[in-house]
């Protein structure tokens, strides 16, 4: 069964620093494009970062210079480096697979909250 965890998520303060984690299980890690999206509340997901299987980056311009995403194949999980946090980057934050094929899978979520 395709499952992906999320942890990492917390309560920090306006500037500080968190590493989310995303642990796959039930697919082959390696061929996967993985992603980073989020929610705030009263807002439609959108997306945070992602990193091919071939290690190509993108990211939001939000979040462009203060999040870095990166993976590790022989630990099957992707994470996400988040620094210089601010209020608005308080949101759901749900891990995402894509295989070739382009199925997708999602995990459940872990929450950021960024206090000012």
């Amino acid at each position: 069964q395709v499952q992906l965890v999320e942890s990492g998520g917390g309560l920090v303060q306006f500037g500080g620093s968190l590493r989310l984690s995303c642990e796959a299980s039930g697919i082959i890690f390696s061929i996967y494009d993985m992603g980073w999206y989020r929610q705030a509340p009263g807002k439609q997901r959108e997306l945070v970062a992602i990193i091919t299987r071939g290690g190509s980056t993108n990211y939001a311009d939000s979040v462009k210079g203060r999040f870095t995403i990166s993976r590790d194949n022989a630990k099957n999980t992707v994470y996400l480096q988040m620094n210089s946090l601010k209020p608005e980057d308080t949101a759901v934050y749900y891990c995402n697979s894509r295989d070739p094929w382009t199925t997708e899978n999602w995990g459940q979520g872990t929450r950021v909250t960024v206090s000012s």
